[in-house]
């Protein structure tokens, strides 16, 4: 059993800038009765945000497998015999019609994700119209497409880019576990980047790769004392594929994943947090207990880059019977 350390009493909103955060207060709040982790959690949500409205997202790969990277939980690195098979980059006019459903259903963000190290000038010129297309449509735009060289993300903000996505997955003492093709340092420096251009951060991480407690509040506490803190934060539960390194690992408890929720809320009280990959495993009343801890967007598609997603009927099932509206 955990200790319950009633007595912690970290402010409840810690400055928007530089929150500074240990991993000892993490710890100790992510131990507190998960009752009450899930009202301090929900108090502070609501001095953010409207807790009747979530933010959408459809997430779509633009270019799948083939990666050279070794992540552990990844089925689409190229170090791994999983079934996810390489394919060539999706044309700008396949996008387009899949963000133009993706608004249809409701989504009011399109995310592109491609399974590059980094990309190339080259590839990198070939995203540069779906981005201006996708804009065009009206959407928020975002894109993952690993680690940016200098100029990149310049670019990007040029064509239209809102939003760069670059999780640090876990926390640094975990990271070597997961990761030995690229250092800690390397997601550090490209976030750093794509703030530099003015482009808006969406930074996460996944659990249940084996991690203890400690290591949860080690990577929360990375992304609160980013300075300034994320605008987007995706927690995502591994999903585990066949073939990948993590296929085996422990399945983390669903209470688990709710603290981290409600972790993530109080220690990040003016980011979204988003339910990402992992979420078609849950039960609805788990999804509606993170949404009480201060979860507030979702991706929204049956698909998130090559894993299962809930699908937008259940979805939208779901949102009305918690009265949720997108935003």
């Amino acid at each position: 059993m955990h200790s319950v350390p009633m007595e912690f009493k970290r402010p409840a909103a810690p400055h928007p800038q530089q929150a500074n955060w240990s991993v000892d207060e993490v710890e100790a709040l992510l131990g507190l009765p998960l009752m009450e982790l899930v009202f301090r959690a929900a108090e502070i949500h609501r001095q953010f945000f409207d807790p009747t409205k979530i933010q959408l997202s459809t997430l779509v790969s633009i270019k799948t497998g083939g990666c050279p990277e070794d992540c552990g939980y990844c089925p689409q690195s190229a170090h791994h015999d999983t079934p996810v098979e390489d394919q060539p980059m999706m044309t700008v006019a396949e996008v387009v019609a899949a963000a133009r459903q993706a608004k249809a259903n409701g989504a009011g963000r399109f995310c592109m994700g491609a399974a590059w190290r980094g990309p190339k000038d080259a590839d990198l010129g070939q995203t540069l119209d779906m981005v201006r297309e996708v804009k065009a449509l009206g959407l928020e735009t975002c894109a993952t497409f690993g680690l940016l060289r200098d100029g990149q993300a310049e670019r990007l903000k040029d064509a239209g880019l809102d939003y760069y996505n670059h999780n640090l997955d876990t926390a640094p003492d975990k990271y070597a576990d997961i990761i030995q093709s690229r250092e800690y340092e390397d997601r550090l420096d490209t976030l750093g980047k794509v703030r530099k251009a003015g482009l808006s951060v969406c930074c996460g991480g996944i659990v249940g790769m084996n991690e203890t407690r400690r290591d949860r509040a080690g990577l929360i506490v990375q992304l609160a004392n980013l300075d300034p803190q994320p605008e987007s934060v995706p927690v995502n539960n591994l999903v585990k594929v066949v073939g990948t390194p993590l296929e085996g690992a422990e399945k983390l408890d669903w209470t688990e994943f709710v603290r981290t929720i409600a972790a993530a809320r109080i220690a990040m009280p003016r980011s979204y947090v988003r339910l990402s990959a992992g979420r078609r495993e849950m039960d609805e009343a788990t999804q509606a207990l993170c949404f009480l801890a201060g979860a507030n967007s979702i991706f929204y598609g049956d698909k998130l880059l090559t894993t299962g997603n809930p699908d937008v009927l259940a979805d939208q099932s779901l949102m009305a019977k918690l009265d949720l509206q997108p935003l």
